[in-house]
């Protein structure tokens, strides 16, 4: 996502926990879950708000890189691989689990994992079209060349106004 003109969408914390909210809310008609897989690091926090929400207590990561400067998809590499325990918990192919993720873009992510639960539940807060067809739930989609601005990775600053040509 190297270009200069994406659009900006920043997101309180406030907002992200009612959409992470939401997505516990439309994942309750699907389960149940024997436990679920939470895609690091992003999916951290919406994991966390989802487990409590639906009572889930066998919570796994798995441990993806694919953005390595905050700007650029690089190569997408498995730090941590999900632990047997929970594979076996789990039934084949991942059957029973829930994997969150704070965003699917591309996709990349999405697929390596689906690669390894290919009959989990996948879902995310926010998607681009690019990675839409991978997940089976999310709460807001987004336009590929928007880039979203999490809250845990801003500060309160002042922001000029779109008019200025700052997006």
């Amino acid at each position: 996502m190297s270009d200069e003109r994406q659009k900006a969408f920043p997101v309180s914390w406030d907002q992200f926990h009612r959409d992470a909210r939401a997505l516990a809310w439309r994942l309750s008609g699907f389960g149940p879950y024997e436990g679920l897989v939470c895609i690091t690091r992003g999916g951290l926090v919406p994991a966390a708000i989802v487990a409590r929400e639906l009572g889930l207590r066998l919570i796994e990561t798995v441990s993806i890189a694919s953005y390595h400067d905050y700007k650029n998809q690089g190569e997408t590499l498995v730090l941590k691989p999900i632990a047997q325990s929970v594979l076996d918990a789990a039934g084949e192919g991942g059957k029973g689990l829930l994997v969150i993720d704070d965003l699917v873009d591309t996709g990349s992510t999405a697929r390596l994992v689906r690669a390894m639960l290919p009959k989990a539940h996948f879902a995310t807060v926010y998607a681009k079209p690019l990675g839409r067809d991978v997940i089976d739930t999310f709460i807001t989609e987004v336009s590929q060349d928007t880039w979203i601005y999490f809250p845990w990775d801003m500060g309160l600053s002042f922001q000029p106004p779109i008019r200025d040509g700052v997006a």
